[in-house]
Parts: C-alpha cells; sequence; structure tokens
C-alpha cells in the first residue's frame, strides 16, 4: 500500500535530521479548549485545530460511519483527511470524534529538550474541593464482593473504578494542566480532547491498545502494577517482586491471551512474547507485553477496526466481558463515559493509532471528575486494590495540585 499523505507528513515531521528544538513542545503550548485536540505519542506530537466535519451516533456500525466521513473529505479535496476524538467505554454511547480542520504533525515530546524546562507556576494549583466516588471503604466493600464471587467461581476478573469529583471556585486552567501531565511523562500518550460542548477529556495514558501502520500491527497491554518509591533501593525492590508477583502475573497473562485471541484473526503472523517485561511511569510500574503482527489484508482492517476487536480488553473491564460489565454496573455508583475506552486517531488509508483511556479526568466548568481502576482477581484484597487506585490518582491529582 502506497503511503498516505498523512503518514507521509508524519514520517517527514519524526523522521530524518534532527529538527529544531521546541518543535513538540511549541504544539503543547499552543493547545488551547473547546477548539483543539492535543495527542502525544512516544513517535510523534499532533495537534488538531477547528472541525470540518463529526462523525455521526446513527444506527451504522461505527467504523463505516468513520470511513464514510473521511471518503467525504478526501473527496472534499484539501489535505488528507484524519479523524480525532474519543470512543467512550459503553459500546452503544455516541463517539466524540471529528475531522478537524487543520492538522500539525512534530515529532515526539520526549525527544523534544524544551520539555525538561518546568511549567510556569500559574493558578493551576487552585483550592480543590475533592469528594470520593464512592468513598474508599465502599469501593474496598465493592472489591471484596467481587472475590468473593470469583472464588465461588462466578468468573475469573472485573475491573472496578472509582472517581474523584474535584471542585475548584474558579475554571481550571487546562492548558497548564495538559503541561503538567505531558512533562511528568513525556514518553507516555498524553491527550486533551472535546468529548461535548464546554466537556474536554484530558489526560496521560501509558496503555497503547493498538496501531497500524501500512500492513503492520502493534498492540502493548498492560496490567499488574505497582506503586514507585522515592527511594531507589525500594523502587527496583518494588519492580523486581511485580515480576515475580503470581497474582499480577496472572492478571497479565489473561489480558495477553484475549489480546492474542482478537487479533489473531486478522493476522497472518503474530508475535506474542512468553513473558512480560517491565514499564514505568512516574507513579507506577507495569507488567508490559508488546504485540506485533501482519495484517493479512490491510484494506478490510483499519486502525479502528482493531481497535474495535479488541475492546473492551480484560486490562479494563474483566473476562468473561459480558458477566463483568454487569458486575461493574452493578458496583459503580457512576457512569464511566470516555473512561476505559479509546482515544485516539486514523487517517483515510486506514493507518492510526488507539489508546486506552486511562490516568485521565473530563473537565467541565470548575469541575473535574478523576478516574482509577485497578483489575480484581481472586487473589486481590480490598486494601491492596484500594491502594492501586489511590496510586494511579497521583498522575493527575500532581498536575493540579490536589491531594487525597
Amino acid at each position: 500500500m502506497t503511503a498516505s499523505l498523512t503518514t507521509s507528513l508524519r514520517e517527514a515531521a519524526t523522521a530524518g535530521p534532527p529538527v529544531s528544538p521546541g518543535a513538540a513542545t511549541a504544539l503543547l503550548e499552543a493547545y488551547r479548549p473547546d477548539t483543539d485536540r492535543f495527542l502525544a505519542a512516544p513517535g510523534h506530537t499532533l495537534l488538531c485545530r477547528g472541525t470540518a466535519a463529526e462523525v455521526p451516533h446513527d444506527e451504522r456500525p461505527l467504523t463505516e460511519r468513520v470511513r464514510t466521513v473521511l471518503r467525504g473529505r478526501r473527496r472534499a479535496g484539501g489535505p488528507s483527511p484524519v479523524v480525532v476524538g474519543s470512543l467512550p467505554f459503553a459500546p452503544d454511547a455516541p463517539p466524540a470524534l471529528a475531522v478537524p480542520e487543520r492538522v500539525r504533525w512534530a515529532p515526539p515530546l520526549r525527544e523534544d529538550p524544551l520539555i525538561a524546562l518546568p511549567v510556569p507556576d500559574t493558578d493551576t494549583r487552585a483550592d480543590w474541593r475533592v469528594r470520593e466516588v464512592p468513598a474508599a471503604g465502599r469501593y474496598g466493600e465493592a472489591v471484596a464482593a467481587a472475590v468473593a464471587r470469583m472464588r465461588a467461581g462466578e468468573f475469573d476478573k472485573v475491573v472496578l473504578a472509582r472517581t474523584l469529583e474535584l471542585t475548584a471556585p474558579r475554571t481550571p486552567d487546562l492548558p497548564a494542566m495538559l503541561r503538567r501531565l505531558a512533562r511528568r511523562d513525556p514518553a507516555g500518550y498524553t491527550f486533551a480532547v472535546p468529548t461535548a460542548p464546554g466537556r474536554t477529556l484530558i489526560g496521560a495514558s501509558p496503555e497503547l491498545l493498538v496501531a497500524r501502520r501500512g500492513d503492520t500491527l502493534t498492540a502493548n497491554p498492560l496490567a499488574g502494577s505497582a506503586p514507585r518509591s522515592a527511594d531507589l533501593a525500594e523502587d527496583v525492590r518494588r519492580a523486581a517482586a511485580l515480576l515475580e508477583s503470581p497474582k499480577d502475573l496472572h492478571e497479565h497473562a489473561v489480558v495477553v491471551a484475549a489480546v492474542r485471541e482478537a487479533l489473531a484473526p486478522f493476522c497472518t503472523r503474530l508475535e506474542v512474547p512468553e513473558r512480560p517485561t517491565l514499564v514505568r511511569t512516574a507513579a507506577l510500574w507495569h507488567l508490559s507485553t508488546t504485540v506485533t503482527g501482519e495484517l493479512a489484508d490491510p484494506g478490510s482492517a483499519t486502525a479502528l477496526d482493531l481497535a474495535r476487536a479488541l475492546h473492551p480488553t480484560p486490562a479494563v473491564c474483566g473476562t468473561p466481558t459480558r458477566t463483568a460489565r454487569a458486575v461493574i454496573a452493578e458496583s459503580e455508583p457512576f457512569d464511566r463515559g470516555p473512561y476505559t475506552g479509546m482515544v485516539g486517531w486514523q487517517d483515510a488509508d486506514g493507518d492510526g493509532e488507539w489508546v486506552v483511556t486511562i490516568r485521565c479526568a473530563e473537565a467541565e466548568g470548575r469541575a473535574l471528575r478523576l478516574f482509577a481502576g485497578a483489575g480484581v482477581v481472586a487473589a486481590s484484597t480490598p486494601e491492596a486494590e484500594t491502594a492501586e487506585t489511590a496510586a494511579k490518582f497521583r498522575t493527575f491529582l500532581s498536575a493540579v495540585g490536589a491531594a487525597l
């Protein structure tokens, strides 16, 4: 398949001789809420401005709706179109996807030396009022109830989440939050996209759901985690213990098996390492497996087709999926919305990249709603899973100057 104009532009931005320092951070600094969509990944940075077309919500399959919109924009002429935005956890909920009027590409933030500069101290650190939904004790009770049902053989795993509702006396500075998130983990996936009028999804996810480039796919499931430590020796000990943890290795194996099963029908070759490795964020160690494959028919399997086949993985829902969804609905006193859905982009040739929407918040007016979840298996304890969600909240809390 010949490379699309979008791919050519991306390659020009990310390959060849070094570009001037500041190309990626310039896009980060230029982000404005409501009109812009910002996505930073280990391979590139993009800033999208304006809305040329939106993907509708109707009875047609989502991938068909996306193809139709992209084909229409391509026929209209101009730059090669890209659809950008987020999809919710619930499969029948409306998408928040659009073709921007303008897309600017740059190399990745992690290669921009200016990303190491501190963010100027602004009014981001507001006097937040924090409310836990559910409270930590109630969350622990839900974990204990799920564990009891798993030990009775009802299901194998469920991911249970909780939220923090933050309210400030003034509207928070979203561009400053985004800059803090990006600088905290510049090698991860940082994003800010509108999900409704006046509402923005903002976050920094460590997990690639799937990327497609030509006839090649890459997925990077994460499952099993441990909090980082400021003490180097203790941090190394925790990482080593995670690699040997039977509970976490089992949790990870369940997710990797599901990814293999979902992607194998699309591939002539699929490579899945036997054991996980470690990846780290500023707050957590994660067990990680990088899955690569060669597509049998790239023309019939876009990046979004692959992402929809994978979603939801056991890393964000559980297994069996139908039972886990039911347990989530019974146990969580809130609608997940975009949390544990996906955020990313796709071009008219089917290349693209979709990231699991975790370590995130939805901002609306003076309020932020933060999300964090933990994978619950039969060996889980309420104390450990509550602590894990608290550690995951820290990614975002540090960006807004709040605390549990």
